[in-house]
């Protein structure tokens, strides 16, 4: 297609030509209901002026008769620019005035006509004039007009102007929607271009903008912010499956070495039977890895938001402590849940709680210091309102982590150097992550002084009346 049909098939030079097209109609309209009113203003008030001189001059012939009505005519007539004037016999001769002729029939029609005429002392413009004839006792007759030939050059100059107007506004609306339409498709044509690119593999390149802020850059902002989630899906799957690659070698390895020392070592029943707890075990383990992975799955899709609902998260908060509490007994740490009445949220309470759990997890395997005294060896969960979000934060004593590294923790598989000694998939950490983006939401770390303190901050439920006072908290936040 070449350069000049595209700009035609446009949608930017059809919505001009559209435009154009309206503009062009309302100009007519306008222009010609206000010639209308001009012309018809002139002919009423050429009209009312005849009238006028009728008036007058049947007075005079009231008060002097023919011949004084004659004397008048007759100065009247000498006057530059004078109106028509003439009185002739009931025959139709010409007594007194300054029309040279009439077409025939003229005089015979009494009240208003429009008519050509032929001015005294001129022998070829014939002219047309808007008169009344008026009959005047005796049989006498008297025409009084005026030349319309002004009114007529109006009339032809607002067509003229019309038309000329017309003219110039499609010539200029055709330009105006040739540049337009090409504007419009310089832009487009550069964003197909990086749309190519994009869809050639390039996910780093973005739509272009123009920096206009008109809808064409909202949309590329939006088309680029979804670009951004799309080419961050595509990455984190490329490293989960590299991660799945090199984080699951090493336990199917030691399910197949389980195996492998069962067929060959074992003689006995009871051998048989360490050797096959040997292998559920890994295979527990990587069910629940596969089940983490599930999960972050879900909730990086958006999935379950049929199973939103209203709830408080202090009883989340409440029941989690309640669940681990055996756990952070048996570790020699001390569990405490804080809590403020009617933090209530809306989402999914499965997930939620499962991130909060997540996160206390972690706090129980990593959060313990080495030596401490028993009044430091505790782990705090509480729940409070910050402004309109709820934050749900679990705080620990124990080492922490480095603010560089704050980030990366919340990606699959990872695990700092100091906790590849311990069990773990690197998984639990990236799952409440996930649950907090799918929440409108954010997980974020801090300093516990000393410790680290996970905080999951999600917007409180919207217009929800406030839930009674929880039971009395279990103790002091950490």
């Amino acid at each position: 297609m070449t350069a000049i049909g595209k700009l035609l098939r446009s949608t930017a030079f059809k919505i001009s030509l559209v435009y154009l097209l309206m503009t062009a109609v309302g100009t007519g309209l306008v222009l010609g209901r206000v010639g209308w009113n001009v012309t018809h203003l002139i002919d009423a008030q050429i009209r009312q002026t005849v009238d006028a001189d009728i008036t007058g001059l049947a007075e005079q012939y009231s008060e002097g008769g023919i011949a004084q009505l004659v004397s008048v005519i007759e100065r009247r007539s000498r006057q530059p620019g004078a109106e028509l004037y003439l009185v002739t016999t009931n025959a139709g001769e010409p007594i007194v005035g300054n029309v040279a002729s009439l077409p025939e029939g003229v005089l015979s029609k009494p009240g208003l006509v429009i008519t050509d005429y032929l001015r005294a002392g001129e022998t070829t413009a014939h002219n047309r004039a808007v008169a009344r004839i008026f009959l005047l006792p005796g049989g006498f007759r008297l025409l009084v007009g005026h030349d319309i030939e002004e009114g007529m050059r109006l009339r032809r100059i607002f067509v003229g102007a019309l038309i000329t107007s017309l003219i110039w506004l499609v010539i200029i609306g055709s330009i105006g929607g040739l540049w337009i339409a090409r504007r419009v498709l310089h832009r487009v044509d550069t964003i197909n271009d990086k749309a190519r690119a994009i869809v050639g593999g390039d996910l780093s390149a973005r739509l272009p903008l123009a920096g206009t802020g008109d809808e064409l850059d909202r949309l590329v902002e939006n088309l680029n912010s979804m670009l951004d989630r799309i080419s961050f899906l595509v990455v984190g799957l490329r490293e989960v499956s590299d991660n799945i690659a090199h984080d699951l070698k090493t336990p199917l390895t030691r399910l197949r070495s389980h195996a492998e020392q069962a067929l060959q070592f074992a003689k006995s029943p009871e051998e048989y039977r360490v050797a096959l707890e040997k292998v559920i075990e890994e295979s527990d383990s990587l069910i629940r890895i596969f089940n983490a992975l599930l999960m972050i799955a879900r909730a990086e899709a958006g999935a379950g938001p049929e199973n939103l609902i209203d709830f408080d998260a202090a009883d989340v908060a409440r029941d989690v402590g309640e669940l681990y509490e055996p756990a952070a007994e048996d570790r020699g740490l001390t569990l405490e849940v804080s809590t403020e009445p009617g933090l209530m949220l809306h989402g999914s309470r499965e997930l939620i709680g499962q991130a909060l759990a997540n996160l206390v997890d972690n706090a129980l395997k990593y959060g313990a210091p080495l030596g401490a005294a028993p009044a430091q060896a505790k782990v705090g969960i509480v729940a409070k309102r910050q402004g309109g979000l709820i934050e749900m934060s679990v705080g620990d004593h124990g080492p922490g982590i480095a603010p560089a590294d704050r980030e990366r923790v919340q990606e699959r598989f990872v695990r700092l150097e100091n906790s590849r000694s311990r069990p773990g998939s690197g998984l639990g950490l990236s799952l409440a992550a996930a649950v907090a983006r799918l929440h409108k939401g954010t997980l974020r770390f801090e300093d516990n002084a000393p410790g680290l303190k996970a905080v999951l901050s999600l917007p409180a439920a919207a217009s929800l009346p406030p839930k009674l006072a929880p039971p009395a908290p279990r103790g002091e936040a950490a």
